[in-house]
């Protein structure tokens, strides 16, 4: 059985900057200034950008403030998605519909959400239901590390053994082609996310979409 893992953010939907304003919120509460820092955000790992937005404001990136955050981030993030009106994003449904119907590819998450962030943003957009299982960005600093985790879900999930050749790993940033050559996965880029096409280009992804739109070649690289 193959599988096929998927980026949230600028892959499956556009919330609009939500996710920002969320945690933003959430940090302003617990450092009492207006949360406001230049950190990336694309394509990284919720617990990366919050170790990287607490030493920004000069405090302590210990479990206790990542809880405090992570739940103040889960809080605000349903009025959030509400107010920014994101969308999902051009061919994604009729894809996940393609996939799911299929049966014998394995539909799932390799994202730096962490898990609740993950369900909230897509039950938003009512698409939470294509996805039967995921390796999230709550545990890890490094994508590459959910990427770990994410073909080793694939592989317990599966009647015989898959090759990494066989997954396919589909997003909008660098980080996600990078984490696809970690594992040994196809690695499927889309521009629509923050990232220009040389920018993806220079990534090295095996196929790289407009959109997914074009999602007859993500079928194609699984052998329709």
């Amino acid at each position: 059985m193959d599988a096929v893992l998927f980026d949230i953010d600028g892959t499956l939907v556009n919330t609009r900057g939500a996710g920002r304003a969320a945690l933003e919120i959430a940090f302003a509460a617990l450092s009492r200034d207006d949360g406001d820092a230049q950190i990336e955000m694309s394509g990284r790992t919720d617990r990366a950008i919050a170790r990287d937005w607490l030493a920004a404001h000069g405090l302590e990136d210990s479990e206790e403030n990542w809880r405090t955050l992570s739940r103040g981030y889960l809080e605000h993030l349903p009025a959030t998605l509400c107010r920014r009106q994101g969308f999902v994003l051009p061919g994604v449904e009729e894809l996940l519909e393609t996939l799911t119907r299929r049966g014998d590819v394995q539909v799932g998450l390799l994202t730096g959400n962490m898990p609740d962030g993950a369900r909230l943003k897509l039950e938003h957009f009512g698409i939470w239901r294509y996805f039967s299982f995921g390796a999230y960005g709550d545990a890890h600093l490094d994508r590459n590390a959910v990427a770990d985790e994410a073909l080793q879900q694939v592989q317990e999930r599966a009647s015989r053994p898959v090759a990494p050749g066989r997954v396919l790993v589909i997003g909008d940033t660098p980080h996600d082609v990078r984490c696809a050559r970690h594992i040994g996965a196809v690695a499927v880029a889309v521009l629509t996310g923050w990232h220009t096409r040389e920018e993806l280009q220079a990534a090295g992804p095996d196929l790289l979409l407009d959109d997914l739109r074009e999602g007859e070649s993500v079928l194609d690289l699984l052998g329709r």
